[in-house]
């Protein structure tokens, strides 16, 4: 079993950045493909971003395309997510998640084991 615990979020103006961090137990970090999906009060879970394996594929929602950053660090069992220019729009809960395998349909939730307790970022404006 994986526990996964975010950190960093917070309350910053728009156009402000933010990083989030989630660092994940066990020794099986590196198998794990990693996402960041986001919930607001009022609308479903959204897929934002995921890193493979290795750290050298990486994918995003168009939302947030060159504005957030995903990487990883396997030594130290953490996933980051870097949030430059942020809006109003990104203020949510955001989680990190574990996928089994690849990254094939990334952007789909169902599809990932773990999850943390979530982090909630707001952005005033």
């Amino acid at each position: 079993q994986v526990q996964l615990v975010e950190s960093g979020g917070g309350l910053v103006q728009a156009g402000g950045s933010l990083r989030v961090s989630c660092a994940a137990s066990g020794r099986t970090f590196s198998s794990y493909t990693m996402g960041w999906f986001r919930q607001a009060p009022g609308k479903e879970r959204e897929f934002v971003t995921a890193i493979s394996r290795s750290g050298g594929s990486t994918y995003y929602a168009d939302s947030v395309k060159g504005r957030f950053t995903i990487s990883r660090d396997n030594a130290k069992n953490t996933v980051y997510l870097q949030m430059n220019s942020l809006k109003p729009e990104d203020t949510a809960a955001y989680y990190c998640a574990t996928k089994s395998g690849g990254p094939s349909y990334y952007s789909n939730p169902r599809l990932y084991d773990y999850w943390g307790q979530g982090t909630q970022v707001t952005v005033s404006s």
